[in-house]
């Protein structure tokens, strides 16, 4: 069986060619095809795994990088670097777009430029790395394709999340749980409203036009509440 050339750029781009071209098929096949008329796996079992081989790669690496750095700011660094914006801008570095494999439906509404789709399918690569190649092979990967996000940084911003959490902990109470109370709006242009609870502490709320926007508002809302808002000064 030949290898797709589409395969074999995707490959080049990655710095690994996979013994089993499959699982890189599998890695690039969203839900959406799911149930179609043809049979297809889709990549949420590797995105699960490459969520975790990033975690780890990325902790070594700022383990190394950082090795004065309290536990608090490589936190922030982790943050910066394994949240579904920073794997969707790898994703686009590599054109990971133009070969997933999405739905008529959904290539037709911009999947293949969603931030969702594409951190999750970065992810899935590096799932598939891994079962294809092993941590090494996968830990080389991160470092090629995530090397300059990881690079120093005068000051990492503290997002609303992390600041939370942090106060959370100095005080020795709950961490942080975030729910979507609700969400309004067309497709287009949604409104989310999440809500933060602190076990000890009045819940708050925030809105924003993704969930992730709506939690960190949520969590200032907490944080200015309790008089803490000073934590975000540099954010």
């Amino acid at each position: 069986m030949l290898r797709p050339r589409k395969f074999k750029e995707l490959e080049t781009k990655l710095g690994h060619r996979f013994k089993d071209p499959g699982l890189l098929e599998r890695a690039l096949t969203h839900a959406s095809v799911r149930g179609g008329k043809i049979a297809r796996f889709d990549n949420e079992r590797l995105e699960f795994i490459g969520d975790r081989v990033l975690g780890l790669a990325i902790a070594e690496i700022l383990n190394q990088q950082y090795p004065e750095a309290s536990e608090g700011e490589l936190a922030r660094r982790y943050n910066r670097l394994v949240r579904g914006e920073a794997c969707a801008k790898v994703a686009r570095n590599i054109g990971l777009g133009a070969h997933l494999i999405l739905s008529e439906s959904e290539a037709d509404s911009g999947g293949r430029d969603k931030t969702t789709i594409l951190a999750d399918a970065a992810e899935a690569l590096l799932g598939a790395v891994f079962i294809d190649g092993g941590f090494e092979k996968a830990r080389a990967v991160v470092r090629k394709l995530w090397q300059e996000q990881s690079e120093p940084v005068p000051e990492v911003a503290v997002d609303a999340k992390s600041a939370l959490q942090e106060w959370a902990q100095g005080q020795g109470l709950a961490l942080p749980k975030y729910t979507v109370v609700s969400r309004k709006g067309p497709d287009h242009a949604p409104r989310f409203t999440a809500e933060v609870i602190i076990a000890g502490r009045a819940p708050a709320q925030g809105e924003g036009a993704s969930k992730r926007i709506a939690e960190q508002a949520a969590a200032t809302a907490l944080l200015t509440r309790e008089g803490e808002g000073g934590r975000l000064g540099d954010a």
